[in-house]
């Protein structure tokens, strides 16, 4: 499987390209791309091959018979599951699919990022075998490592009252500089995104399809929008389908990319519960916004806070202070060294600035400078207007 694809030069020329033109650990990269075709989200038995024997490794330990009869190898045989998964795997296991997958992903202008790129969300490694092989991003890959990130997520037949909550939760992050990190769902969903792109902020929609499926239709313009201005990922291929799995497979990598995760609306048996579930057994911090006690709508969130320990969340501030543990206590602009001095000084009282610029004039990383500002906004030290960020 791995050696017909590496030897494909067709299929490792659109891998080259989507890279940017790099080819060095091509054939991991393509090994990755593979293993994404080939298996669902979150399988256990492809993620413990990868882990033991690194992507091409696996893939040969997994097609390739006389692999599994070297002795160094050998140790790896008690994963029992792996000739049911072997079964499972066989009707994608297709250099065509392959190449496929990369030539859909070069036309909508995707990205593959793998674990050791510079954009590769290292928080996903605390779901050991169900991490994702790799991750297929339309749009700005470097905000999957931008911080702090937190997932909204709720109900999909939101109320007026969850959607008014969700906004100005989303709104009011995303001005500080946090990175909203939700499922482009309709609902709570939708309304996180929109705000976070109202206020001119960062967003993050981790779908469950492929990235050149943008779902649920209704949304194809919220979503085309994030992908010019914000990242849209998933770890399925370009071209596959978002099936009911997938959904609630997508939904622990919401979980692993926020710092904390807040649920602001859903019903008794909500989706949201699942990544809520993600979130309390990653250990990251949980919260759940309260409504009236007789609304439908709000019954899993009071279920959050009775039955998972979530924390009573009402405002952005009380968001900011659930991160405190797992980022930095806001606002924790004195621990940020050198940076903030830099940034301080790259700054102009008469002159707004984009985040870019200031990137360039301190000489520290976009995604750096993005989130030393929010904490300085936070301070009062700086403000942000329509053209960009200025010192106070």
């Amino acid at each position: 499987m791995i050696d017909a694809l590496l030897a494909d030069e067709s299929t490792c020329a659109v891998a080259r390209r989507i890279r940017g033109g790099q080819s060095e650990g091509l054939a991991d990269v393509v090994a990755r791309a593979a293993w994404s075709v080939i298996a669902e989200p979150g399988d256990a038995v492809a993620g413990v091959l990868t882990q033991e024997f690194g992507a091409v490794g696996g893939l040969r330990y997994a097609f390739d018979a006389s692999a599994r009869t070297k002795p160094e190898v050998r140790r790896a045989g008690a994963v029992r599951a792996l000739a049911e998964a072997r079964r499972r795997w066989a009707p994608r296991a297709s250099p065509a699919a392959v190449c496929r997958a990369f030539r859909a992903a070069e036309s909508v202008g995707a990205h593959l990022v793998v674990p050791g790129d510079a954009c590769w969300p290292v928080r996903l490694s605390d779901l050991g075998t169900q991490a994702p092989a790799a991750l297929w991003v339309r749009g700005r890959c470097e905000l999957l490592v931008a911080q702090p990130q937190v997932a909204v997520v709720g109900a999909r037949a939101a109320t007026g009252y969850g959607d008014r909550v969700a906004s100005e939760l989303a709104g009011d992050l995303a001005t500080t500089g946090a990175v909203i990190v939700s499922g482009g769902a309709y609902g709570i969903d939708g309304a996180a995104h929109r705000a976070a792109l109202g206020v001119g902020g960062e967003t993050v929609a981790v779908l469950a399809g492929g990235v050149d499926r943008l779902y649920p239709a209704g949304h194809h313009d919220l979503l085309t929008r994030i992908a010019e201005r914000g990242a849209v990922v998933s770890e399925p291929p370009c071209g596959a389908a978002p099936t009911k799995w997938r959904f609630l497979a997508r939904n622990r990598l919401i979980a692993a990319l926020g710092h904390a995760t807040v649920v602001v609306e859903a019903g008794w048996r909500s989706g949201s519960l699942n990544t809520a579930g993600h979130a309390a057994t990653l250990g990251r911090p949980l919260g759940a916004v309260p409504g009236p006690v007789t609304s439908a709508s709000s019954a899993g969130c009071h279920r959050l806070l009775r039955e998972y320990d979530a924390t009573c969340v009402t405002s952005a501030a009380e968001v900011r202070e659930l991160m405190g543990e797992s980022v930095g206590a806001p606002p924790g602009v004195s621990s940020l060294g050198p940076d903030r001095s830099r940034v301080e000084a790259a700054m102009s009282t008469a002159v707004s600035l984009t985040i870019a610029d200031i990137a360039e004039r301190a000489g520290v990383e976009a995604g750096r400078a993005r989130a030393i500002l929010g904490l300085l906004d936070l301070e009062g030290t700086v403000r942000r207007d329509e053209r960009g960020w200025r010192r106070r």
